[in-house]
C-alpha cells in the first residue's frame, strides 16, 4: 500500500463524543464487555485498562499494514519488498509510565547492495517518542510529594505496566530535572524590568545552593540563577552575578541598564561581590531574619527574648533613632557577650535601607528579609528528606 502514514497532532484530538457514537453503532464486539460490567465481574477500570492496551496495539497493526500491506496467511507475497516477520514485545511512552505491548515486526528483503532487514513501523516510533513528556510528567508528580517508593501505588494496575520502579522513576525526574535546570540558567532578561533581586543560600544536606530572585514592575517573580556553594564563597558570589549580567540584568551606567534594590543574606563576600558586578551606588537591604538569628546565635538561651524584643522594637523606629538603640543594646552586650555585639553592629545600617528609602509598611515587610528565597524550597526540602539509601 502506498498510502502515507500520518501522525495526528495534539490540535486533532479526537471528540470523545464522536467516537462513543462510532463505537456504540459499529462495536458489537463491545456487548460481551457490557454483560461482565452490568454483572460486577470486571471494574469499569479494569475494562478501560485492557481495552486501552488493545486499542494501542491495533493501532500498531494498522500501522504495519500501511507499509507492509495486509498480513496473509500461508506463504509470503514474493512481490512485496517489505514482508511481516511475526511480533515481538515492546513498550510505548504513556503519560505518566511505559507499557508492554506486542507489536508486529516487518523486514525488508535483501536485494543487491540493500542488505535488507529490520523497517520501523511508524505509529510504533511516534509513541516510543514520548520520552522527554514522561519525564516532565514524572517530575512534576515527583514535586507534588509522591515520593519513588510509591509513585507505582498511585497509578492505575494497568496491564502489564512497565517503567515505574524506583530507580526508573528516578532516572526519568533526573533527566526532566537537568532539562529543566539547563532552561532555567540560560533564561534572559533583557526585556525585563527587574527592580529588586533577592540573593540568598540554602542548604540541602551537605550542598550549599546560592539562588537569586528577581521582582519586575508589575511585581511578578523571576528565578534569575543559581550556583552551588554559599555566598561566604567570594568566587561563586562573583561568578553568579557576572552571569546575571551576561544575561541581560544590566547594571546601571550600561545601555538598558538601572539601579535595583539588593535583598542579602548579609555576608560579607556577596555585599563585596554587588558592589564589583553592579556598582556601589545599589541600595542594598541586610536580612533583618539572618541579623536576629546570627546576633542569637552568639547569646545564651535565657537572653534570646529580649534580643528578639530589642531588635524587633528598634527596626519600627525611624533608622536613627532605631540605630541608636540598638547601638545601645550592643554596649550593654559587650560587656558579657562581645561577639554578640559585634555581630549585632555588623552590617546594622543596610539593616534600615529599605525604611530609609520611605517605602509604605506593607512593602517595607516584605522587602527587609528573603524570605521569599527561604519559603521557596520548603516544599523541595520534603523530597530529600524522604530519599534513603
Amino acid at each position: 500500500m502506498n498510502q502515507a502514514y500520518q501522525i495526528v497532532g495534539t490540535g486533532d484530538r479526537l471528540s470523545s463524543e464522536q467516537l462513543a457514537t462510532m463505537l456504540s453503532r459499529e462495536g458489537q464486539w463491545l456487548l460481551p464487555l457490557v454483560g461482565l460490567i452490568e454483572q460486577a465481574e470486571c471494574a469499569v477500570d479494569e475494562v478501560i485498562d485492557v481495552m486501552g492496551r488493545a486499542t494501542i496495539e491495533a493501532v500498531l497493526q494498522l500501522s504495519a499494514e500501511q507499509v507492509a500491506g495486509p498480513r496473509r496467511q500461508g506463504k509470503a507475497d514474493p512481490g512485496r519488498d517489505v514482508q511481516w516477520h511475526g511480533s515481538q514485545g515492546g513498550r510505548v511512552t504513556l503519560a505518566e509510565r511505559q507499557q508492554k505491548v506486542r507489536k508486529p515486526r516487518l523486514r525488508r528483503k535483501a536485494k543487491g547492495d540493500d542488505p535488507g532487514g529490520e523497517v520501523p513501523i511508524p505509529a510504533y516510533q511516534a509513541m516510543r517518542a514520548g520520552g522527554e513528556r514522561l519525564s516532565d510528567r514524572i517530575l512534576e508528580i515527583l514535586l507534588r510529594g509522591v515520593s519513588t517508593r510509591s509513585y507505582a501505588h498511585v497509578l492505575p494496575e494497568m496491564a502489564e505496566q512497565v517503567g515505574v520502579s524506583k530507580s526508573a522513576i528516578s532516572r526519568e525526574a533526573i533527566e526532566a530535572g537537568e532539562r529543566e535546570l539547563k532552561a532555567l540558567a540560560e533564561r534572559r532578561f533583557d526585556d525585563t524590568d527587574l527592580l529588586v533581586i533577592y540573593i540568598d543560600g540554602m542548604r540541602f544536606g551537605e550542598y550549599h545552593v546560592i539562588a537569586a530572585v528577581g521582582v519586575d514592575a508589575s511585581g511578578d517573580k523571576h528565578v534569575l540563577g543559581l550556583r552551588e556553594g554559599a555566598t561566604e564563597n567570594a568566587t561563586v558570589v562573583k561568578e553568579l552575578l557576572a552571569d546575571l549580567v551576561e544575561r541581560g540584568v544590566k547594571p546601571a551606567g550600561v545601555e538598558g541598564g538601572r539601579r535595583r534594590l539588593f535583598v542579602i543574606d548579609g555576608a560579607k563576600a556577596l555585599r563585596a561581590a554587588i558592589d564589583e558586578v553592579f556598582g556601589s551606588h545599589n541600595p542594598v537591604q541586610r536580612c533583618r531574619n539572618h541579623k536576629r538569628r546570627n546576633v542569637l546565635g552568639h547569646l545564651p538561651k535565657d537572653q534570646h527574648d529580649q534580643a528578639r524584643a530589642t531588635m524587633s522594637a528598634a527596626w519600627k523606629l525611624e533608622p536613627k533613632e532605631g540605630m541608636a538603640k540598638i547601638e545601645q543594646y550592643a554596649q550593654w552586650l559587650e560587656r558579657d557577650w562581645p561577639s554578640a555585639a559585634g555581630s549585632l553592629r555588623e552590617g546594622l545600617a543596610e539593616t534600615f535601607t529599605v525604611k530609609r528609602l520611605g517605602l509604605p509598611g506593607a512593602l517595607c515587610r516584605c522587602l527587609h528579609s528573603t524570605h521569599l528565597i527561604d519559603s521557596s524550597p520548603s516544599g523541595l526540602r520534603q523530597q530529600p528528606r524522604r530519599v534513603t539509601t
